[in-house]
């Protein structure tokens, strides 16, 4: 897989977790909980792209953080 652009949507097979993409590091990919928190590193091996379903889901999640105001 080639590096996804900043923000796309993986799923980390190995955490069964979706994260959006935030970077390289020392051959190690970065993601981040798509409501926000804590980023966490994974072999790039690891994550394949997210589902249209989950796609839909993680943004009809984020936009009900911010509606309740929340920092994400």
């Amino acid at each position: 897989m080639t590096t996804p652009a900043i923000g796309a949507l993986l799923r980390d097979i190995r955490r069964d977790q979706l994260g959006e993409f935030r970077g390289v590091c020392s051959g190690r990919w970065f993601l981040r909980p798509v409501r926000g928190g804590r980023e966490w590193d994974v072999d790039p091996g690891d994550v394949q792209p997210a589902e249209p379903a989950e796609r839909l889901r993680a943004e009809n999640a984020r936009a009900n953080a911010r509606s309740r105001g929340e920092v994400l």
